[in-house]
């Protein structure tokens, strides 16, 4: 990439933002998803964020050769950039499967509406949903 500065700035999250909005929306809006979520177990879950952590740090640090997470600003020894890409991730997918009211249209004759049951399901869907979303956030950093 030439000379060209891989410190981060606002842009950057812009892109993610629009990687990360761009996979997130299939996603959402696809009844399987929700029904797995329904039928994941908490160590699944915990699958879910640990395999998002590890695409998105894998995708901005070891893929991408001018940038490097020791050079890059921190909060609590993490860097921003990672930070903003994992918030975007999850985030891009909660806000659209609320805007679409997903969770109480593929869940509330399960569990109800507004229940703790449906709160949960919804957080391992947007667990699921954020693997793919972080793709497109970190490829959207990389690329642009």
């Amino acid at each position: 990439m030439g000379g060209r500065s891989r410190r981060y700035a606002l842009a950057d999250t812009a892109q993610q933002v629009v990687g990360g909005f761009l996979l997130a929306g299939p996603f959402v809006v696809t009844e399987e998803v929700w029904t797995l979520a329904g039928s994941m177990v908490w160590y699944q879950a915990v699958a879910t964020v640990l395999i998002v952590l590890a695409i998105g740090y894998g995708a901005l640090y070891k893929a991408d050769d001018d940038r490097d997470p020791d050079r890059e600003a921190e909060v609590a020894g993490i860097p921003v950039r990672f930070l903003s890409l994992v918030a975007v991730s999850y985030l891009s997918v909660l806000i659209l499967a609320l805007s679409f009211d997903a969770p109480n249209t593929f869940l509330a004759e399960e569990y109800g509406v507004g229940t703790l049951e449906q709160a949960i399901v919804t957080m391992k869907a947007v667990s699921v949903g954020a693997v793919f979303s972080v793709v497109g956030a970190a490829t959207a950093d990389s690329v642009f």
